[in-house]
């Protein structure tokens, strides 16, 4: 623990000493609110010492959150402890490592797609965004996959090369991504907890998405980077590679938002903003350094429209910063927090609970979407969608009812869960495990009608809240999902990516037009009988 306690970000006394504004912090988070953002976290780091720091209500400092992209970041780091310590090189062939996948027939982009291709995403395959990754050797489905442009000739942002740089590693020092960096980059920098990593059938960290790490280690990993890879002291990430990770190395002009097209370094963006950098995922997640202003910001959110929550950030980034100030001043603002996210509020209990509780309620499968590989889940579609292994199939649901609280227990495939849902105004907490990942469930429940129950349950590790209603007629019920936020919105901002990689322009405008329409398809509702 001593260690932990010493290798933890000091914090200022007050925003003001380190040249923060606490009046700008306060337009910050009035800005997030009135702009609709819903941000779970921050902290604002500047020279060296953490002047604010916030979680919004239930999300908190101890329970790691899913980084989505920011995950390809960690895995740049791996790669650049591989190449200083001389196990490859960034001209190294991709297909030089894996030569029991070089086909038969020549193929000359293959023989010029390298390790630096891979980091920059102009390595030119076109793995599909939507592809299953439940199935199927990960490597082989990135070799088999169509070409976009021959290496080095376009840039295109492909999760899988990130993945790649896992299999490299794996390959060639015979371990996992996690346990390769444990001594090299999670212990020196005091995280001690091994992270969780979404991985490929075979138990290989995806890379590219997946990571679980808590706001305070996003914050620890980018000021080490910001400090040109020392920490506490000591040098942990090479300096070069830190260098060369975080300029731009390549243009990338694949989409329009302004801080998306800035140029692209090792799985690292550049910001609109001179001489700032960061790592991105989904959903807003972003680890940003400020070198002219020797500033860090870790950030966890849940908004879709990332450009939105950039644009929020820039609006007060860099005027964030002032003179240092050895006193408060007297109209520092003392008071700051983000406001926190609300349960359901209690409503009025319905004479059908004690005729539903204990009874088994069976489900029937939804056959498309088995088919499909989206099986309806407890978890969002948003928090499985790359997922190796995916919950669903909702089933044998039973319910319970006492004074404040009700208990939702079901089955997904093998695994079987209980959450304790308030019906008094407020959550509860209990441990799941879905799709293979532990998370902690942030639930309420409250009837809509005499007939219509809700639950709400948020994996508070993740960024969506799933809603399900419950409609009982008879013996027979009606399950309907939804998300917050909800799948169309998430449809929506994902159509033009999908459009990229169909195949000409007609039918990427269907396609783009269909994936808005998936939130019907995948949010169909569950028939089921009581027995």
């Amino acid at each position: 623990m001593a260690d932990i306690d010493r290798k933890s970000i000091p914090n200022a006394d007050f925003p003001e000493q380190v040249g923060i504004s606490s009046n700008e912090i306060e337009a910050f988070i009035k800005d997030i609110e009135a702009s609709g953002i819903e941000a779970h976290s921050m902290k604002i780091i500047r020279h060296g010492k953490t002047a604010f720091e916030c979680y919004r209500h239930p999300y908190n400092s101890e329970t790691p959150h899913i980084m989505y992209s920011v995950s390809k970041s960690f895995t740049s780091v791996a790669m650049g402890f591989a190449i200083d310590e001389g196990l490859v090189k960034l001209d190294t062939k991709v297909i030089d490592i894996f030569p029991e996948y070089r086909p038969k027939k020549y193929d000359d982009n293959l023989e010029k797609m390298t390790v630096y291709h891979l980091l920059t995403m102009t390595a030119g395959k076109d793995v599909s965004l939507i592809s299953d990754k439940t199935k199927g050797d990960w490597v082989g489905q990135f070799f088999s996959s169509r070409w976009g442009f021959a290496p080095g000739e376009g840039w295109k942002y492909i999760s899988e090369n990130t993945y790649m740089c896992c299999a490299i590693i794996k390959r060639l020092t015979g371990m996992g991504v996690i346990d390769y960096l444990k001594p090299k980059l999670f212990e020196p920098l005091g995280i001690t907890r091994r992270p969780f990593w979404e991985s490929d059938p075979e138990g290989l960290e995806a890379g590219g998405w997946g990571l679980f790490i808590t706001t305070d280690e996003l914050a620890r990993f980018t000021l080490c980077l910001h400090q040109g890879g020392v920490y506490d002291g000591v040098q942990v990430i090479p300096a070069w590679y830190v260098e060369e990770a975080t300029k731009k190395q390549v243009e990338n002009p694949q989409y329009s938002d302004r801080d998306a097209c800035c140029g692209y370094g090792y799985f690292f963006w550049l910001n609109d903003l001179k001489n700032s950098y960061r790592s991105d995922g989904m959903f807003s997640q972003f680890g940003i350094s400020f070198a002219d202003y020797d500033a860090v910001l870790a950030f966890t959110c849940s908004e879709v429209f990332e450009q939105k929550a950039r644009d929020c950030i820039f609006r007060h980034f860099p005027h964030m910063f002032i003179d240092e100030c050895e006193t408060e001043p007297e109209d520092a603002v003392k008071e700051l927090s983000l406001l926190p996210l609300s349960p359901i509020e209690a409503a009025p209990r319905s004479v059908l609970e004690e005729f539903v509780a204990g009874k088994i309620i069976h489900f029937g499968k939804n056959l498309i979407l088995n088919a499909a590989g989206w099986p309806v889940s407890m978890l969002p579609m948003a928090v499985v969608y790359m997922s190796a292994n995916r919950a669903g199939n909702i089933d044998n649901v039973i319910l319970e009812f006492n004074e404040n609280e009700c208990t939702m227990t079901w089955d997904e495939g093998k695994e079987h869960n209980t959450v304790v849902c308030g019906m008094d105004g407020k959550e509860r907490y209990s441990k799941i495990r879905l799709g293979e990942i532990k998370f902690t469930a942030v639930s309420s429940a409250a009837w809509r009608s005499d007939s219509v129950l809700e639950i709400r349950m948020r994996p508070l590790e993740s960024i969506c809240e799933r809603r399900i209603t419950l409609e009982f007629k008879g013996q027979n019920v009606t399950l309907t999902p939804s998300s917050s936020p909800p799948l169309s919105t998430i449809a929506d901002s994902l159509k033009d990516i999908v459009k990229t990689f169909l195949p000409n322009e007609k039918i990427a405008e269907i396609g783009g037009k269909a994936f808005v329409k998936l939130e019907a398809v995948v949010e169909a509702p569950l028939f089921g009988k009581m027995v």
